[in-house]
C-alpha cells in the first residue's frame, strides 16, 4: 500500500451522510442525555452483556441477562453516543473513524446489536434529519439503469488487484458453503462446494444454456460450463469484472456488458449468486420478470441471496444503513417473505431453500484474515490510503457480527417456473 498516493476508494470513504460540521448541537439536541440512552441500550440488551469503559474512568456492565455475545467496548467520546443514538450506523461508523470508541473484538458488538435488534427498538437507527438525508441520499443512488452502472462501477470497479490480495484464488465475493465438508476444509474448498450446490438444484444436462446474473469474475460459469458441459452466458455491469472472466473463460461461456432487464433469449436455467441484494426493492419486480422471461417452461434458477428477519425489515427498508452509505450505494438486503411472494406472482414456485448465515460469518473472518495480511505486507495497490483500509476493516467486522448475531442470513433456493 502507497499512503502517498490517494485516491482509490476516496468515493466509498466520503460516504453520503453529513459532516461533522453539520452535526454538534443539533445531535445533541435530538439524541438527549447520554445517560438516558446507556440506560435504553442496558434495557435493550436482552441476550449477552457489554462491558463499557466509559469516558469519566467508570465502567459500566449492560445487560448479561441472558447468554449471547460478550462484548466490551471502550468509548473515548461521549460524542460517539450521541452519533449512534441520532445516526443509527451510519453515526456508530462515523464515531469510529473518529475514533471515538474501540473495541478489543468489534465483531462482538456488531453481534450483541443485532442479536438485540428487536428488543434495542429504535435506540440505535437513524432519527429525524440523520434518517430523512439517508433516505433521501439512497433514492438518489436507486438502481435505474443508469443508477446501476453507477453503483456497480463504485464498488466492484475498485480493481481487480485489490480483490485479487484478499478474495480465494476462484475470485468469489459471496458466501462459501462448508455443509457437507470436513469440519476444517479451506475456505476454496468450501466455495467450490458453494457453486456445486447451486448447479444441483438446476438439474442441468450437457449443451444446455444457463444465463447467470451478475457473473463476478466469472468462476460459476467456468465451473458450469467445464463439469456440466453447459453453455453459459454471463452478464455484468463491472467492466473490472468482466475483463478478468474474459481471460480466464473456458470454451462454453460468453459475458456479455448488460443490464438483466435488457437480456434476450430463453435459458434453460438461470443462476445468480448475491446480485439480487444489488437490485434495490424498488426494482424486484423487475429482477424476478427477467428471470421468468428468460427461463422457459419447467425451467430452474438457482440464487443465492442476502436476507434480514422478516421482522427486521421494515425499520431496516425505512432508512438507510452503514453498508448502503459507504460500501454498496444504492443495495438492499431482502425481506424473504415479500420476495418470495413477488416471486410466486410471477409463476417462480420456491423450493427448498436452505440458509447458513454462520457460513457466511466464517467467510468473512478469512476474508479479513486475508485482508490484514495484505495490508500488513504492504500487498494493496497503490491510492488505498489508511482511511480507506479502515472502512473496509470496519466493513468485513461489521458484516461478520451481522451474521453471527442471527439477523441476517444467507440462503440458496430453487425457482420453478411453472
Amino acid at each position: 500500500m502507497n499512503a502517498e498516493t490517494p485516491g482509490r476508494g476516496e468515493h466509498l470513504v466520503s460516504g453520503g451522510q453529513p459532516k461533522a460540521a453539520a452535526r454538534g448541537l443539533l445531535a445533541r439536541i435530538v439524541s438527549g442525555p447520554v445517560e438516558r440512552v446507556i440506560a435504553r441500550i442496558d434495557a435493550g440488551l436482552a441476550e449477552g452483556s457489554l462491558l463499557a469503559h466509559l469516558p469519566d474512568g467508570t465502567v459500566r456492565l449492560l445487560g448479561a441477562r441472558a447468554d449471547g455475545p460478550v462484548a466490551e467496548i471502550t468509548l473515548h467520546s461521549w460524542n460517539a453516543i450521541r452519533r449512534l443514538a441520532t445516526g443509527g450506523s451510519v453515526g456508530w461508523y462515523q464515531a469510529w473513524e473518529a475514533r471515538e470508541w474501540d473495541s478489543p473484538d468489534a465483531v462482538q458488538i456488531f453481534a450483541l446489536f443485532m442479536r438485540n435488534a428487536a428488543t434495542l427498538g429504535d435506540v440505535a437507527r437513524a432519527k429525524g434529519p440523520w434518517r430523512w438525508l439517508a433516505r433521501a441520499w439512497h433514492w438518489l443512488h436507486r438502481n435505474s439503469r443508469k443508477g446501476a452502472e453507477q453503483n456497480i462501477h463504485a464498488h466492484y470497479d475498485l480493481g481487480n488487484d485489490f480483490y485479487a490480495q484478499w478474495l480465494d484464488p476462484t475470485m468469489s465475493y459471496s458466501s462459501a458453503l462448508w455443509q457437507g465438508l470436513s469440519p476444517d476444509a479451506s475456505l476454496i474448498d468450501a466455495q467450490v462446494n458453494k457453486v456445486d450446490r447451486l448447479a444441483d438444484r438446476l438439474t442441468l444436462q450437457a449443451g444446455q444454456r444457463v444465463l447467470e446474473i451478475g457473473c463476478g469474475w466469472g468462476f460459476l460459469a467456468r465451473r458450469l460450463a467445464e463439469r456440466r458441459g453447459v453453455h453459459v452466458t454471463g452478464i455484468s455491469l463491472s467492466n473490472e469484472q468482466l475483463d478478468w472472466a474474459r481471460i480466464k473463460g473456458p470454451k462454453g461461456t460468453e459475458y456479455l456488458h448488460c443490464d438483466y432487464r435488457a437480456v434476450e433469449g430463453v435459458f434453460d436455467a438461470v443462476a445468480s449468486v448475491e446480485m439480487v441484494e444489488a437490485v434495490g426493492r424498488e426494482y424486484w419486480p423487475s429482477y424476478l420478470d427477467a428471470i421468468a422471461r428468460a427461463l422457459k417452461p419447467g425451467g430452474r434458477a438457482a440464487i443465492q441471496y442476502i436476507a434480514i428477519r422478516d421482522d427486521l425489515f421494515p425499520a431496516y427498508a425505512a432508512s438507510a444503513d452503514f453498508i448502503q452509505a459507504y460500501v454498496f450505494p444504492g443495495g438492499m438486503l431482502l425481506g424473504e417473505a415479500e420476495f418470495r411472494s413477488l416471486s410466486e406472482a410471477r409463476g417462480l414456485r420456491w423450493e427448498a431453500p436452505h440458509h447458513f448465515g454462520q457460513d457466511y460469518a466464517r467467510t468473512l473472518r478469512l476474508w479479513r484474515k486475508d485482508f490484514e495480511a495484505a495490508v500488513e505486507a504492504g500487498r494493496l495497490p497503490a491510492g488505498f490510503d489508511e482511511r480507506f483500509v479502515r472502512l473496509w476493516r470496519y466493513y468485513l467486522m461489521y458484516c461478520e457480527g451481522g451474521f453471527a448475531g442471527g439477523g441476517i442470513s444467507v440462503a440458496q433456493v430453487t425457482l420453478v417456473r411453472d
